[in-house]
Formats: C-alpha cells, sequence, structure tokens
C-alpha cells in the first residue's frame, strides 16, 4: 500500500520533486566546484581512504581498501574526471527530472563509494533521501523532462514496435 502510494500519488510526486531538486542541487554545486576549481585531484582523496583502512578501529574495511590501492589510486585521474563530472551531471539530471532514477542510482553508487572511503558528511542523508527517489520510479520524475521523455522513448522503442507487429501478425 505504501509502495503504491509512494508510485503514483501526484501529491507525493510534488515532495519527491522537492528532494529531487534538494539533492541534484547538492550534486551540482559540488561537481561545479571541482570543475571551476580545475584543482580538483581525487588521488589525495584516495590515499586518505587507503591510510583509513589500518589500526585498531579502522574507518575503512579491507577489501575496500585493496580496491582503492590496485584499482582506483592508479588511475585517479580517470577517478578525478569522473566524480567531478559525475556529480555535475547527476546533479543537472536531478534538477531537471530527466532519466531520474538512472540519475538517482548513479549518485547513490557515488554516495556509497564516499561512506566505504570513510567520508560520513552528508553522504548518509542523500542516499537516504535517494532511496526514495528510487523506490518511487517515475513518480520521482513526474514533474520533470522525465514526463515527456519517458513516453516518448517507450513509444519508440524499435522492440516494442516489432513485438506489436509479431503479435498482430500472429
Amino acid at each position: 500500500m505504501f509502495l503504491d502510494f509512494l508510485r503514483n500519488n501526484k501529491i507525493v510526486a510534488g515532495v519527491l520533486a522537492f528532494l529531487r531538486v534538494y539533492i541534484g542541487y547538492q550534486w551540482m554545486t559540488s561537481g561545479f566546484g571541482k570543475i571551476a576549481g580545475g584543482e580538483f585531484e581525487a588521488g589525495g582523496f584516495i590515499q586518505g581512504a587507503i591510510a583509513s583502512a589500518g589500526g585498531e578501529h579502522p574507518a575503512v574495511q579491507g577489501w575496500w581498501a585493496a580496491f582503492l590501492e590496485t584499482f582506483a589510486l592508479p588511475n585517479a585521474e580517470l577517478f578525478s574526471f569522473l566524480v567531478m563530472w559525475g556529480e555535475f551531471l547527476v546533479g543537472a539530471a536531478l534538477i531537471l527530472g530527466i532519466f531520474t532514477n538512472f540519475a538517482a542510482l548513479m549518485g547513490i553508487t557515488m554516495n556509497f563509494a564516499f561512506l566505504f572511503s570513510g567520508t560520513v558528511s552528508t553522504n548518509a542523508q542523500m542516499v537516504l533521501i535517494t532511496v526514495f527517489l528510487l523506490t518511487a520510479g517515475y513518480n520521482a520524475g513526474r514533474y520533470g523532462l522525465d514526463r515527456w521523455v519517458i513516453p516518448f522513448l517507450r513509444n519508440h522503442n524499435p522492440r516494442q514496435k516489432r513485438r506489436e507487429r509479431e503479435a498482430a501478425a500472429a
């Protein structure tokens, strides 16, 4: 019942739009600050996360530190690019309400990566709000560009057209 309410109620869609724009603003301003500053380098953050995996009460789990050390750190330049542009684009998509579910999924993925790396900040709050956006599905983007984009894509899906032709021929 709650799930149906979250996914179909138009008043809830308005509340979700507010939450979506709030989260989008957080992502977009963070990404823009990194892009405009021109000095963002993920390597230092990654090294700090790896260092936090040691000691008596590690803030970072060993498996995540191993991933950071063997894959992320050698590719720090790529991760710098992905973080700053990912934050900016996720924010823009959430604000505009276009591909809302995909943007929320990419945003929560980044939030979990930051949480795994030992950074708390607002990430836990953003995860909680994003769970509601993801659970709401289409309703989270109802008052955004998804209102027009998603039906357009559904109506112009070549696989769907082929299934309809095959069903009509049978």
